[in-house]
């Protein structure tokens, strides 16, 4: 079959060469937005004169039924044509005739497949905040049970300081809500039109690039002809944003993985969500989190692939670029996987309070309240400090914990210490005494899921 371009050749491709090059094993799945941008180009062909209406309503037919084709699965592909926009291309000539060439004037490839990938990656980046919000949500009805239940809060991997279940789920609301905010941000920048660039110095032919920009729902036009096709910092973008909410999801995971170990026992995962062992027949493994950790590293490694491919590339279109789009699809497949497993599993989490209770009253949680009590007596923080370590010192050596720590043993370290210390160092009154802003009191923790609530139903309002 004779190429497209090919009239400049006088030998056939290689066959290993023709497989090397093509990317259609992989781009095929552009064709539903190539497409769409094809029909709004060629309307707009004849809307500035520049080819006859009569023929832009016979392609636009026939690429109508090029899509109905691709989507009922019709239309095989074959490496020698290289990519999705040839592939339609051809198929449109088959079906309407020569005609079908009148289609790619006034623009390239170049232009029409960063198009295409910014269509797409539009489309993807409003899914991926479409269920980012719905794994806050689960995160949030989560929450909700469980203010009042106390777990240990840690640092270093060892218990610092009790705080609320519901406190601890909100952390992960806000990570995923600054993820919402820069996908947000970035498909600013993604929703601007290369389409009319062409090949990288523009046309000549009157084109209104402004009005296909409209039609495809573009906020504008890439400014700069030469930019606009070598331009892949958007797709970098992205896969910085799904890296570091992989890394949010692995850091959710991690702790799920934790957990739930016998070792802690704080949770119970659904057990559709975990699998067994071949050998072991006690085994229940927590395999989705521990796959959801294991691919951000795979997201990760796709980003810095991205930035490698781009670091050296002079303006403007160089064919290395082909290689930008398997990174960014298995990024969004990736991430949209994940996604959907952790949204999916949060909702089946038993939570075993007593459990998380105990530990959280186990290794001197509530040293600080002391300090702190300490501190309102007039002591100064810093040798505050120094008493209640010394009062752990006499726990550990004493094998007891300081709310079982007779008064008298307290005051034979530091005389001020007065029996109205007892209330404060219990777990529950510890996360009540940390009731500012952002703090893990239970009303603290009680506001917060309800200014997350009403922002939900405002924005949900704002969307109707």
């Amino acid at each position: 079959m004779s190429k497209l371009w090919g009239g400049r050749f006088a030998a056939a491709t290689d066959q290993f060469v023709e497989q090397f090059t093509a990317s259609i094993h992989y781009d095929a799945r552009l064709y539903p937005w190539d497409i769409r941008a094809s029909m709004v180009h060629c309307r707009m062909l004849a809307r500035q004169e520049i080819i006859p209406p009569e023929d832009a309503n016979t392609i636009v037919q026939g690429l109508q039924r090029v899509l109905e084709e691709l989507d009922a699965g019709q239309l095989p592909f074959r490496a020698s044509l290289e990519d999705i926009h040839m592939h339609v291309e051809s198929r449109l000539k088959e079906l309407i005739g020569p005609v079908a060439g009148k289609l790619h004037t006034a623009r390239s490839r170049n232009d029409q497949v960063a198009t295409d990938l910014r269509l797409y990656l539009r489309d993807q980046v409003d899914q991926l905040r479409h269920g980012l919000r719905a794994m806050q949500q689960a995160l949030w009805a989560l929450a909700d049970q469980h203010v009042q239940t106390i777990l240990p809060g840690m640092t270093h991997l060892q218990n610092a300081q009790p705080v609320s279940l519901a406190h601890h789920l909100l952390a992960y609301i806000e990570m995923l809500d600054r993820d919402q905010q820069r996908l947000g941000e970035i498909r600013q920048r993604i929703n601007q039109m290369p389409l009319g660039s062409a090949a990288l110095a523009g046309t000549p032919f009157p084109v209104d690039r402004l009005w296909v920009a409209q039609e495809l729902g573009f906020a504008g036009v890439c400014r700069n002809s030469m930019d606009a096709v070598s331009d892949r910092d958007f797709a970098i973008e992205l896969t910085a944003a799904s890296a570091l909410l992989m890394v949010h999801f692995s850091r959710f995971a991690e702790e799920l993985v934790l957990w739930s170990s016998p070792l802690l026992g704080f949770v119970e995962l659904p057990d559709a969500f975990c699998t067994g062992s071949s050998i072991m027949p006690q085994k229940k493994n927590p395999d989705v989190p521990e796959l959801v950790r294991g691919k951000s590293g795979r997201v990760i490694g796709h980003l810095v692939s991205l930035l490698t491919l781009m670091k050296a590339l002079p303006l403007t279109y160089n064919r290395d670029m082909q290689e930008d789009k398997e990174p960014i699809f298995d990024t969004l497949d990736t991430v949209q996987g994940c996604l959907r497993a952790l949204t999916d599993l949060i909702p089946g989490i038993t939570v075993r309070r007593e459990v998380m209770g105990k530990a959280a009253a186990a290794g001197f949680t509530t040293a600080t309240d002391l300090a702190d009590y300490l501190v309102g007596k007039g002591i100064p923080f810093r040798e505050a400090h120094e008493i209640s370590g010394r009062l752990v010192r006499l726990c550990i050596k004493q094998n007891t914990t300081l709310d079982l720590l007779p008064l008298a043993s307290m005051q034979q370290v530091d005389g001020r210490i007065g029996a109205d210390l007892a209330d404060r160092l219990t777990v529950s009154a510890s996360v009540n005494a940390r009731r500012s802003l952002g703090g893990t009191a239970f009303a603290t923790v009680r506001a917060a899921l309800t200014e997350w609530q009403q922002a939900w139903q405002q924005e949900a309002l704002e969307n109707r």
